[in-house]
C-alpha cells in the first residue's frame, strides 16, 4: 500500500500470491512514475516458470472444495470482499496515479467501479440457475453448468482493477480458481486489491504470479492443468495468447484492441453536449482506453465548425501530473507507447496533413523525465495514413468529413477491428436504427466514454477485437461447462413385417 511520508512517498513492496502464501524476492522489477520515471513507486517479484507452475497446481488443488460450495456462498465472498477493498481507497487511487500516470478523478472512478463489478456478481448469486429442465416427452433432460477449473487472467495496465475484477470476479463465482497476472507496468494497485480479496478465499483459490508475459504468461496458459484463460490487451499479443492456448484446446476469452469510429451525423447538436462529450471519449486516461473513440467522421455541412469547436475544447485541455487536481490528462504509460504516437504523427506531418498540437501544460508537465503528450488534432488524412488505419492509444485523433450516411457508415467500418462505435443525432431512434449497420461489439448513441458500457451490457468485439463477450450474465455463463443429463428415451419403433 502507498505510504506517504514527509518527503513524499516510499516505494511499495508487492510479492507473489501462491497457495495462501505471499513470497518475496530477491529478483525485482522495479515500477516507475510515468509523469516522473526519476521516481520509483515500487516493486514486483520477478517469478520464475517454477513460481507459475506451483500457482497453478495451488489452484488446481484448491478446484474441488471451491467449486463444491454453494454458488451464494461463493457470492458472499465476493460481498465481503467489496465491501473490505472499500476502506482505505484513496492510497490505492493514488497508487494507480502514480503507476498509470492516469489523473486522480479517473483512478478514483476505477476503484469504484472495480467494487460495483464485485457487489453486481455478489447478487446474481441470488437468481443464477446451475441447472435448467429442458422439455422432452420421454423422459428428464437437465443442463447443469459446471464450474470449467483453474483460470488464467492476464490483465492489462491501463485499468488493472477495473478490468480484472471483470474477469475475475464471474471465473471465481463460476467456481473456478484463478492465478493473476498483472501487467508489469502497473501492477501495484492490483497486487493490493487481490491482496484483500484473498483473505475472504480458501488458499489457492486466487494467485497472484508477476513477470514477463514471453516467459510467465506463457507458462500459465500452456500449463496442463490451465482450462481456461481470459486476457485483455492488444490483438497482436491476444494473437500469440490464442495460438498457445489452443495447441490443448483450452476455453480462451480475449478482449483485444479497437479503432473506434465516432459518426456525427448532420443534424448532430453542436451547440449541446456532443463536443464536450466526445472531448471525454477521446481523452480518457490519455487515450489509452480501448473502447474510446480513435477516429471521428462529421456529416460535411458540419465539418468545417465541428473541427473548430472540437479543436478549441481539446485546446483547454490541462496536461500535468495525474495528483494535481488541475490536471485532465497525464502522461502516456511508457516510451515505447509515447514513441509510436509520435511516429503516427510525424507521419501525417509529413505527408501534409494539419496536426494541431492543442493543450495546457500544467504542473508537472516535464517531457524530459514523463511520457507527456499534448492532446493533438489532425485533419486532411483519409484511410491510407497510419493515425487513422492504426490502433493509435494516445491523445490524438484524426477526424473526416463524409458526404452520405452510407458513405459515413462504410467508413466506420473500413477496419481489420470492430470493438465499440457510436453515432451522434439529435434522433435517437434514427441513431438506433443506423447502429446495426455498424460492424462492431457495441454501438452507442450519442455517449461514448468510461461508463457508457455498463457491467451488465455485454461487451466484447467483432473482426480481430476479440472472441467471447464479458460483463453481465454472458460472462458468468462463458465461465462453465454445460453438461446435459438425461434420461430421454427415443419412441419405440416398430418391428419391420415378415
Amino acid at each position: 500500500m502507498t505510504v506517504e511520508t514527509a518527503t513524499g512517498f516510499s516505494p511499495v513492496t508487492e510479492g507473489l500470491l501462491i497457495a495462501g502464501e505471499w513470497i518475496e524476492s530477491e529478483a525485482i522489477t522495479p515500477v516507475t512514475n510515468p509523469a516522473n520515471t526519476h521516481e520509483t513507486v515500487g516493486s514486483v517479484p520477478l517469478a520464475t516458470v517454477e513460481d507459475a507452475d506451483r500457482a497453478v497446481r495451488a489452484a488446481s488443488e484448491a478446484f474441488g472444495p471451491w467449486s463444491r460450495r454453494h454458488l451464494r456462498e461463493r457470492g458472499e465472498a465476493l460481498r465481503l470482499a467489496a465491501e473490505a477493498v472499500r476502506i482505505d481507497s484513496h492510497d490505492r487511487e493514488v497508487l494507480i496515479v502514480r503507476e498509470s500516470g492516469k489523473i486522480l478523478a479517473e483512478a478514483r472512478g476505477e476503484t469504484v467501479a472495480g467494487s460495483r463489478v464485485l457487489d453486481y456478481y455478489a447478487d446474481m448469486a441470488e437468481t443464477f440457475e446451475m441447472v435448467e429442465e429442458l422439455p422432452s416427452p420421454n423422459g428428464q433432460v437437465q443442463v447443469a453448468r459446471e464450474s470449467m477449473g483453474v483460470t488464467t487472467v492476464i490483465v492489462p495496465w491501463n485499468a488493472p482493477i477495473l478490468l480484472g475484477m471483470l474477469s475475475i470476479a464471474p471465473a471465481l463465482l463460476a467456481g473456478n480458481t484463478v492465478v493473476v497476472k498483472p501487467s508489469a507496468d502497473a501492477p501495484l494497485a492490483l497486487i493490493d486489491w487481490l491482496r484483500v480479496m484473498a483473505r475472504y478465499l480458501p488458499d489457492g483459490v486466487l494467485n497472484v504470479v508477476t513477470g514477463p508475459g514471453p516467459e510467465i504468461g506463457n507458462a500459465l496458459v500452456t500449463h496442463p492443468l490451465t482450462r481456461r484463460v481470459m486476457f485483455t490487451g492488444s490483438t497482436e499479443v491476444g494473437r500469440t495468447v490464442a495460438a498457445a492456448a489452443m495447441a490443448s484446446l483450452k476455453r480462451v476469452s480475449l478482449e483485444l484492441g479497437g479503432n473506434d469510429p465516432a459518426l456525427v451525423l448532420e443534424d448532430a447538436d453542436l451547440d449541446g453536449e456532443v463536443i464536450p462529450e466526445l472531448v471525454r471519449a477521446v481523452y480518457p486516461t490519455s487515450g489509452q482506453v480501448c473502447y474510446s473513440v480513435k477516429r471521428i467522421y462529421v456529416h460535411a455541412a458540419i465539418y468545417e465548425d465541428f473541427v473548430d469547436r472540437f479543436s478549441a475544447a481539446s485546446d483547454q485541455l490541462v496536461v500535468g501530473d495525474g495528483l494535481d487536481p488541475s490536471s485532465d490528462m497525464g502522461p502516456l504509460i511508457n516510451r515505447r507507447q509515447l514513441d509510436f504516437v509520435k511516429r503516427l504523427v510525424a507521419e501525417a506531418e509529413g505527408r501534409a496533413a494539419s496536426v494541431a498540437k492543442l493543450g495546457v501544460r500544467g504542473k508537472g508537465f516535464n517531457p524530459e523525465v514523463g511520457f507527456f503528450h499534448l492532446p493533438t488534432v489532425i485533419t486532411g488524412v483519409d484511410h491510407s495514413f497510419g493515425i487513422v488505419e492504426a490502433e493509435q492509444f494516445g491523445p490524438v485523433i484524426p477526424i473526416m468529413p463524409f458526404d452520405t450516411v452510407d458513405d459515413g457508415i462504410r467508413l466506420a467500418n473500413d477496419t481489420k477491428f470492430g470493438l465499440a462505435s457510436s453515432i451522434w443525432t439529435s434522433d435517437e431512434d434514427r441513431g438506433f436504427e443506423l447502429a446495426r449497420r455498424i460492424e462492431a461489439g457495441s454501438t452507442f448513441i450519442n455517449t461514448h466514454r468510461p461508463g457508457s458500457s455498463g457491467v451488465d451490457m455485454p461487451f466484447g468485439g467483432f473482426k480481430e477485437s476479440g472472441l467471447g463477450r464479458g460483463h453481465g450474465v454472458v460472462a458468468l455463463e462463458e465461465q462453465f461447462e454445460l453438461h446435459t443429463l438425461s434420461s430421454r428415451r427415443p419412441p419405440a419403433v416398430a418391428s419391420p413385417p415378415g
